[in-house]
């Protein structure tokens, strides 16, 4: 990574060779890169907004939430395109594979950010989501210098992992052209796994190179390259919709209840227990009882309410089921 800032992290680099950055006796130029970057609707220069800096600062922020009201409906125009990716996760992940992110400056943070969401949330294994950022851990707030421009770099962090063909892996790059997101998604096809290219350029590099290939055009910048604005929020929206619909399929949610949330802490064990009572209209008594026999489990502490069966049943119960609750309950009625 060349710099912490977006405009430097989420740009193509020089070429595929570890630590090419484009600087002169490289051999890309700044000459190549520039051309390379004027094709990127992310990077284009917005002449009505040359002199933002002289309005005042209600009026740039006006200007700005207009600006990001246009991303939902860019995204909108990639529902198929997106659903068809979930589906495809979920699938492998339902075998046992895992969801790697893998990004270079804004769009590796935006990866890891929603990798580390889901373990209190969904109450998945920090290692079924992972988020791969270009220069590791410590790129989330020091520049690593040319981590993004390498390709090598990034199959090596995949084997890190062992990567298996049932795992899935998301290229994030805001120009899809970032030689570390390419790099992970034509590692990843190459072994077999599932691969997902998201930019927010057309006619991407990374998009061409991924299986399921998410282009979320969100055009030109409030200032010129900072894809940590539209693009940003475009690739979060979407990071969202992959996790969150894909642990839906897998039966991590009972309704619009986040019923395999971790209680870690005080708020998420009052949380725990309003879940537990929306979902079954328990008295408060009933609820702790069945929160105790279950090990503070709210899925079995649920099952064990609404299907009338004890801990280890309903632990069974939701293992034959592969953790749907619907179908346990189905199971008890049946039986």
């Amino acid at each position: 990574m060349t710099s912490t800032t977006d405009a430097n992290t989420d740009t193509p680099g020089a070429t595929d060779t570890p630590g090419a950055t484009g600087t002169p006796g490289a051999s890309g130029t700044y000459g190549e890169l520039r051309a390379q970057l004027a094709t990127l609707t992310t990077e284009a220069f917005r002449p009505e907004l040359a002199e933002i800096d002289r309005l005042s600062t209600e009026e740039i922020a006006r200007i700005m939430n207009g600006e990001d009201a246009t991303v939902p409906a860019a995204v909108a125009e990639r529902l198929p395109q997106i659903a068809a990716a979930i589906d495809a996760t979920a699938e492998r992940m339902a075998r046992g594979g895992r969801l790697i992110y893998a990004g270079a400056g804004t769009a590796g943070r935006l990866g890891v950010l929603d990798a580390s969401e889901c373990p209190p949330t969904f109450n998945t294994d920090p290692a079924e989501v992972v988020g791969l950022i270009a220069g590791g851990p410590s790129a989330m707030v020091t520049a690593v210098e040319g981590a993004e421009d390498s390709k090598e770099l990034a199959a090596a962090d995949l084997d890190a992992l062992k990567l298996t063909a049932d795992d899935t892996v998301v290229g994030i790059s805001a120009s899809g052209r970032t030689p570390y997101a390419i790099g992970a998604v034509e590692h990843a096809r190459a072994r077999g796994a599932l691969t997902i290219g998201l930019s927010c350029n057309a006619d991407s590099a990374l998009a061409a190179a991924a299986e399921h290939g998410l282009e979320v055009v969100t055009g030109p910048e409030l200032l010129t390259g900072s894809t940590r604005l539209k693009a940003g929020t475009a690739q979060k929206l979407v990071l969202n919709m992959i996790s969150t619909v894909t642990m839906i399929r897998l039966g991590k949610t009972y309704g619009n209840l986040m019923v395999d949330v971790r209680a870690s802490n005080e708020k998420l064990r009052a949380r725990s227990r309003h879940i537990v009572s929306l979902a079954t209209g328990a008295s408060d008594t009933a609820i702790e009882a069945a929160l105790a026999a279950t090990d503070g489990e709210v899925k079995n502490a649920i099952l064990v309410i609404l299907g009338q069966v004890d801990g280890p049943t309903a632990a069974r119960l939701l293992t034959e089921s592969a953790g749907h609750l619907r179908a346990a309950l189905a199971a008890v009625r049946t039986t």
